[in-house]
């Protein structure tokens, strides 16, 4: 399961082997300053937390969403599996706005 780490002034999205296979894309990086907000969602299927086209990755909904979603200018990156809740990485100045990450029970 994809999980957040801090490393030195970065927070890094560590994905596994098959993740990265999954969301055509390797393990991501960004600077702590320029993260501007973390949240907790309950339901991260809703459109208010995932919205866009999936382009590249993997979805099955309410199983996994995987990868890179796509709204005008705007990029998210998403490691979602079944329906518990997720945390909300937002950020300025990254290449992709937000992470959304299955939150661990």
């Amino acid at each position: 399961m994809a999980k957040v780490v801090e490393e030195d002034d970065e927070l890094v999205l560590v994905l596994s082997p098959l993740e990265k296979i999954g969301a055509f894309h390797g393990s991501l990086r960004a600077p702590k300053s320029s993260l501007t907000r973390t949240a907790v969602i309950e339901k991260p299927w809703s459109q208010k937390a995932l919205y866009g086209v999936r382009s590249p990755g993997t979805g099955i909904p309410f199983v996994i969403m995987l990868g890179t979603l796509r709204r005008g200018r705007t990029k998210n990156f998403a490691a979602i599996y079944g329906r518990g809740p997720a945390t909300i990485y937002e950020f300025k100045d990254q290449p992709f706005a937000n992470w959304i990450v299955s939150s661990r029970m």
